[in-house]
């Protein structure tokens, strides 16, 4: 392997990484082994852009060459039917036109309220602030506060 194809893997597998770093938790930093670790699995997968402006993945434009995705289990019709049903009852299906709202939006009135999920209480947030005090941690960035 040349080191233009190298610099394009490593460039490629960086994008990915740092793609996953900002949707993993900010307090947990990966270690130096877990990102090595990360670039073996991408490059054994092939699990790397392609060179070029395909925007493939290696796995993608070779399969052969790689091992195969495993599949997943799709659902059965008689499971998408009762979703479809279910959709219908509580109009979770997006109405017609360019609104991108549920039915059950538009017609509150026509289809059964949602229920209510319980948020924390302030006694519980008043727990967790002086947990975080004495610990030093910065009450926060728990609740991603600035």
């Amino acid at each position: 392997m040349n080191r233009k194809t190298l610099s394009a893997l490593t460039l490629s597998l960086a994008a990915l990484v740092a793609g996953n770093t900002f949707a993993a938790d900010a307090s947990a930093p990966k270690t130096r082994d877990q990102v090595r670790a990360e670039l073996l699995e991408a490059q054994r997968t092939g699990h790397i852009l392609a060179q070029g402006n395909s925007g493939k993945l290696l796995n993608e434009l070779y399969p052969s060459q790689y091992p195969a995705k495993a599949v997943t289990q799709g659902k059965t019709r008689a499971q998408v039917l009762a979703e479809l049903a279910q959709a219908q009852r509580t109009g979770d299906i997006v109405a017609g036109g360019n609104s991108g709202k549920l039915l059950n939006e538009l017609y509150p009135s026509q289809y059964p309220a949602k229920a209510v999920t319980p948020g924390v209480t302030r006694a519980q947030v008043l727990a967790e602030l002086e947990q975080a005090q004495r610990r030093g941690d910065d009450f926060s960035k728990l609740y991603g506060h600035n």
